[in-house]
């Protein structure tokens, strides 16, 4: 019996060996897609920053960085949204055929990668670019005002802060609570264009 009991308890330890050895390299082939996704995300997000602040007005420039804020914020509801998500009434919506249930299923089954993509990467970018953004209002604040002084740039970062931090603690909450409703908006717009590259 305690033969028995000894190889019983081998066997689990080399097949977790195993299991760790193969999801490395799937690991490494993640990080490096996230790598070159975030590269290309980043330099087409900057460079459109760059091409609607290219001799744009404070008001266009407003816009501009509450665009990118906002942008953070909706991907940050997506990516918690799908991490609190239930498969169950998306499976009970697939069976009656409803649009972007399966798209939705999709999501939450590769629901680490879509929460790191939507988190991690275009939050992060947004973040950088929402800075950079409210660097440049700071600058032409400073020139319509006529003076510099610290308290226009102080003011600006704190807004920023203030909007991007609270917006994601609202955001937070409501995609906790309302992660299939999210989930099932999300599905009918892959599900939209999915169609439209079909056709």
């Amino acid at each position: 019996m305690d033969i028995g009991d000894s190889n019983s308890k081998k066997k689990p330890d080399k097949k977790g060996k195993k299991e760790e050895r193969g999801r490395k390299p799937g690991r490494f082939r993640w990080a490096v897609q996230v790598f070159f996704i975030s590269v290309t995300l980043s330099a087409a997000m900057s460079f459109a920053s760059e091409q609607a602040l290219d001799g744009a007005g404070l008001a266009l420039a407003f816009v501009v960085l509450a665009s990118f804020i906002l942008l953070g914020i909706v991907f940050d509801i997506i990516g918690v949204a799908v991490t609190a998500a239930d498969e169950r009434p998306f499976h009970s919506m697939a069976a009656r055929k409803v649009p972007g249930a399966r798209e939705a299923l999709g999501l939450i089954r590769r629901a680490s990668k879509v929460s790191s993509f939507c988190n991690d990467v275009v939050g992060d970018i947004c973040g950088i670019i929402s800075g950079s953004t409210a660097a440049i209002i700071v600058v032409r604040l400073q020139e319509v005002l006529s003076f510099r002084s610290v308290v226009v740039s102080l003011a600006i970062t704190a807004l920023v802060s203030g909007l991007t931090i609270g917006g994601k603690a609202v955001g937070k909450t409501f995609a906790i609570d309302k992660s299939t409703a999210v989930l099932q908006l999300v599905g009918r717009i892959l599900h939209l264009f999915s169609r439209h590259k079909k056709g």
